[in-house]
C-alpha cells in the first residue's frame, strides 16, 4: 500500500484505461439534472407569469401563466419579444431601463404597466426583468395586480372626495389646479394614468409608483391645444351659518349636497361642448370651487357666475323644508404662465372679500388695480410704524390769508410720507391706516413737535415780522389714547412757542357731542391758551347752539361749500350755497368764532367769501402746501406789522 492518503475528496480505484470523477462531483453532477428537471417543472406549474427571455429579449420559453393572463398560446410565446407583449416601447424611460438589464448593466428593472388580454380586457400588471445568476438568460415576471389598484383606486376616491357632497375635496382640487399649472406635469400625469410606468429607484411618495395612482382628475383638456389660460370661480353661502345654528347640523349637510348637485348641474352645462367639463370642488364648510381649465375668457367665466347665481336662487325643497339662499362668488381668469395655486387662490379669496363687502348675493370680477390698491395699503401698514423712526415724514405748509388784508397770519402743517417704494404720499393714503393700527399717536406728537419748531425756528429768523401761528390736525384717537393736554404742554415748553402760536384742528364729527375725556381735553387745552379749530365744518352735525360749550376758536368750512362760488369755466355759482355760507358765518361771528374758507381756488370765490364776512382764505389761490423755506420767503417779503 502506498502511503497515498484517503479521504472524502480522493478518487476511488478505477479499472485500468479508465477514469473517474471523483463521488462528490458525481453527485453533484446528478443533483444538478435532477434540480433542473424540479425547477422546470415548477416554472411551467407556478401561478406567477413567467418567461425566460434570451439577451436579446425574445422569449426562449414561458409559462402556463404568462399564456393565461395574455390570453396567448403557450407556443405562441415563443420567440416573441417580451418589449412587445408588455408594450415597453411606447415609453422610453422604460425601454431604456429595460435594455440596461438585457445588457447586463442594471441589475434589476420593475414598472407598473397597464395590459389588454387578448379578450379585449384590461389588467394592470408589475413586471419585474432580472438577469439569471450564472445564466445568459434574463427571467421576467408579471404579477396580476389589478385587484390591488381597484382597492388603492377606492381608497384614493374616499380620500380625495367630501362624505357630504361626493364632490372632489380640498386635496384633489389643489391636485389638479397643481397639474393644470404645470405643463410638464400635465403630460407626464396623463402618461402614467393610461399606463405609466414606475421604474424601480426613482423617487415616488409612499413607495407608490405614479402608475400606482388612480383617479387623479388630470384633465382630458389640459396638454397641448389649449388655450393657456385658467379661469377659477370661488364661492361660499351666505347666511349659511345661520342655517346651521337653527336648523341642524342634518339640514346643513343636505342643504350643503344640494348646491353641489346644482353647481355640477351649472359646470356641466357650461363645458358640455368641452371634453371633461369642469372640477367641482367642495374646500370645506360652506365654501365651493369651479375650476375652468383652457378657459376663454372672462365672459366665459362671467356667465357661469351668473348661472350659478341664478340656479342657487331657486328655493331648495329639503326633507319638506324650502330654504332660500343666495352665494358671493369671486371670480378670476388669468394665463396660466407665471401663475401659481397660491397666487390664484389668494386673488380668488380677496375677489370673493369683495363680493362680500359689495352687498353679498353677487358676483365680483378680480380687478388688478383694485387689488394693487390693497396690497399697497397692506404694505403701507406694515411698514408705517418703522417709518416714523426712519424720518421717511416730511412737513409742508399752506398759508392761511386774512382775506380783508391778503397777510399771511398762519400755516397749517400738512404731512407727506416720502416713501422709498411708492414715492410722496399725501394723508389720506395713510392717515386712516394710522388711525386703524394707533400709530396716529406717535406720528401725531411728530407733526405736533416739528410743526412747533418750525414755527419758533421763522420767529427767530425773522423777530421783526408778526409770528405766524401754526395748525396742526388732531386725530380724536390721539385724544383717547394718549395725554393730549401733557403732550402739547411738553413740546411747547421744549420748543419756545407761545400756546397762542399752536392751533388745534379736529374734525366736526370728533367735536360734536364730546363728553369726558375729550371735552375735558379740549377745555384745557383752551385754557393753556391754545386755539381749537373745527375741521371741515359743515358735512356733520353743524350745530352751531352746541358750538357755544365747547372751548372753539375757529370754523373751517369744508370747500365743498366754497367750490360752489365758481363762475369760470361754464360754472354758475350756487345761490343756496352762498346763503348757507353767509349764515353759518353770520351765527359764527354772533358765537365769537372767526371763520376760514378752504379750498379757495379764484379770485371771484375770494370776493365772494369777503363780501359776506369770511375772516380767513386757504387754498390754491394763495399757495400750494410749500416747504418751510418758500414760507421763509413769504414772510421776508410779507408787509406784517413789525
Amino acid at each position: 500500500m502506498s502511503g497515498t492518503p484517503e479521504g472524502p475528496h480522493s478518487a476511488t480505484v478505477a479499472a485500468p484505461g479508465t477514469v473517474r470523477p471523483p463521488v462528490t462531483e458525481r453527485h453533484t453532477l446528478g443533483r444538478t439534472a435532477a434540480e433542473l428537471r424540479d425547477y422546470g417543472a415548477a416554472f411551467r406549474a407556478a401561478h406567477l407569469a413567467m418567461a425566460v427571455l434570451d439577451r436579446e429579449g425574445l422569449v426562449i420559453s414561458a409559462n402556463d401563466a404568462l399564456a393565461a393572463l395574455l390570453g396567448i398560446e403557450p407556443a405562441a410565446l415563443s420567440a416573441q419579444a417580451a418589449a412587445d407583449l408588455v408594450d415597453l416601447e411606447s415609453d422610453p424611460r422604460s425601454w431604456h431601463a429595460y435594455r440596461e438589464v438585457l445588457d447586463s448593466r442594471r441589475s434589476r428593472f420593475r414598472c407598473t404597466r397597464r395590459l389588454k388580454h387578448s379578450s379585449g380586457h384590461a389588467l394592470w400588471a408589475e413586471i419585474t426583468v432580472s438577469p439569471v445568476p450564472e445564466s445568459p438568460t434574463v427571467l421576467l415576471s408579471i404579477a396580476d395586480i389589478s385587484d390591488r389598484r381597484e382597492l388603492q383606486a377606492r381608497l384614493r376616491h374616499l380620500q380625495m372626495h367630501d362624505p357630504v357632497t361626493r364632490l372632489p375635496n380640498r386635496t384633489l382640487f389643489f391636485e389638479r389646479l397643481a397639474s393644470a399649472l404645470e405643463a410638464s406635469a400635465q403630460v407626464k400625469g396623463a402618461s402614467y394614468v393610461e399606463g405609466g410606468p414606475y421604474v424601480e429607484g426613482a423617487s415616488h411618495p409612499d413607495g407608490a409608483g405614479p402608475g400606482d395612482s388612480t383617479d387623479t382628475g388630470s384633465s382630458p383638456g389640459t396638454g397641448d391645444g389649449g388655450t393657456g389660460r385658467i379661469g377659477l370661480c370661488y364661492l361660499d353661502l351666505d347666511g349659511f351659518k345661520a342655517v346651521n345654528d337653527t336648523l341642524g347640523h342634518r339640514t346643513g349637510d343636505r342643504l350643503l349636497a344640494a348646491v353641489a348637485s346644482r353647481l355640477t348641474e351649472c359646470a356641466d352645462h357650461d363645458g358640455y361642448t368641452r371634453s371633461g367639463g369642469h372640477l367641482v370642488a367642495r374646500l370645506g364648510g360652506d365654501e365651493f370651487a369651479i375650476l375652468v381649465e383652457d378657459s376663454t375668457g372672462t365672459e366665459q367665466l362671467a356667465d357661469l357666475a351668473r348661472s350659478v347665481l341664478s340656479a342657487l336662487q331657486r328655493p331648495f325643497d329639503l326633507a319638506g323644508q324650502r330654504l332660500s339662499v343666495s352665494a358671493s362668488i369671486g371670480v378670476v381668469e388669468r394665463s396660466t404662465a407665471g401663475t401659481t395655486p397660491t397666487g390664484l387662490m389668494q386673488a380668488a379669496d380677496t375677489t370673493l372679500y369683495w363680493a362680500k363687502a359689495d352687498g353679498k348675493a353677487r358676483w365680483t370680477l378680480f380687478d388688478p388695480e383694485r387689488n394693487a390698491h390693497r396690497m399697497t395699503r397692506q404694505a403701507l401698514t406694515s411698514s408705517l410704524r418703522p417709518a416714523i423712526e426712519r424720518d421717511e415724514f416730511v412737513l409742508q405748509y399752506q398759508p392761511l390769508v386774512g382775506m380783508a388784508d391778503g397777510i399771511v397770519g398762519g400755516v397749517e402743517a400738512l404731512v407727506r410720507w416720502n416713501h422709498p417704494q411708492f414715492g410722496t404720499l399725501a394723508p389720506n393714503r395713510f392717515i386712516g391706516i394710522a388711525e386703524e393700527d394707533g400709530s396716529i399717536v406717535q406720528l401725531g406728537r411728530w407733526v405736533l413737535r416739528t410743526a412747533c419748531r418750525q414755527a419758533r425756528q421763522w420767529q427767530k429768523d425773522h423777530p421783526r415780522v408778526r409770528p405766524l401761528f401754526v395748525s396742526v390736525n388732531v386725530a380724536v384717537r390721539q385724544v383717547w389714547d394718549s395725554d393730549l393736554v401733557a403732550d402739547v404742554a411738553e413740546i411747547l415748553a421744549e420748543t419756545g412757542l407761545a400756546p397762542q402760536l399752536l392751533q388745534l384742528e379736529l374734525t366736526e364729527s370728533a367735536v360734536m357731542g364730546s363728553a369726558g375725556r375729550p371735552l375735558q381735553a379740549l377745555q384745557a387745552l383752551s385754557d393753556m391758551g391754545v386755539r381749537i379749530a373745527i375741521d371741515d365744518f359743515g358735512t356733520g352735525y353743524s350745530n352751531l347752539a352746541y358750538l357755544s360749550r365747547l372751548p372753539v376758536s375757529v370754523l373751517k368750512l369744508d370747500g365743498s361749500f366754497v367750490r360752489g362760488f365758481r363762475y369760470d369755466e361754464g360754472v354758475h355759482p350756487s345761490p343756496a350755497d352762498e346763503t348757507i355760507v353767509e349764515a353759518m358765518v353770520q351765527l359764527a361771528h354772533r358765537l365769537g368764532l372767526t371763520v376760514t374758507a378752504e379750498c379757495v381756488e379764484t379770485s371771484g370765490q375770494a370776493a365772494r367769501l369777503q363780501r359776506i364776512g369770511c375772516d380767513t382764505g386757504q387754498g390754491w389761490l394763495f399757495s400750494r402746501p410749500v416747504a418751510p423755506e418758500r414760507i421763509a420767503e413769504m414772510i421776508a417779503v410779507s408787509p406784517l406789522e413789525a
